[in-house]
């Protein structure tokens, strides 16, 4: 579970608990997410309703997800220590990408060609991104004297006003 220690974390769906900081709302996002792909993974061809239902969810929760994290998160990484703006640069970027690919998605029906194939791919990017983030911005983040708890409190608030964007 990527250095999460609270029991809280360990059920998808489940809210952060009161009191849950910075690192350890994300990283129940972050194992949040993964079981969304996993289990979109594990459905069949036919399963049309259920397909688009659940990509519609991974797609909320990484809009949701992006938002707090460039919004407050990253921010405060940067500000915590300048030698920090590379990475956070970095995941900039690479939120830029998943971005575009949920809004492909969302514009899409799952019997299109290459619905699947856009899934699978901002799934392979998201697992990049986590990694990077989990190895190297959360331990940098853990060692820059924020205040998480104070930062988490902020990002469950912006968390829940977040919603997808809307198709044309």
């Amino acid at each position: 579970m990527a250095g999460t220690s609270k029991s809280e974390s360990t059920s998808a769906g489940r809210a952060p608990a009161q009191g849950s900081d910075a690192i350890e709302l994300l990283l129940q996002d972050h194992e949040e997410v993964k079981a969304m792909f996993e289990k979109y993974e594990a459905l069949s061809d036919r399963s049309i309703a259920s397909k688009r239902r659940l990509a519609l969810e991974i797609c909320l929760a990484l809009t949701k997800h992006t938002v707090i994290e460039e919004e407050i998160f990253y921010p405060a990484v940067r500000e915590a220590n300048r030698q920090n703006e590379d990475i956070v640069d970095e995941a900039i970027v690479e939120h830029a990408s998943a971005k575009d690919l949920i809004a492909q998605i969302i514009g899409m029906e799952p019997t299109e060609d290459l619905y699947d194939a856009k899934i699978k791919v901002l799934s392979e990017q998201i697992e990049h991104h986590v990694g990077e983030e989990e190895n190297e911005m959360f331990p940098k983040a853990r060692n820059g004297k924020l205040d998480l708890e104070s930062l988490g409190q902020e990002m469950m608030a912006r968390k829940a006003e977040v919603q997808l964007p809307q198709t044309q």
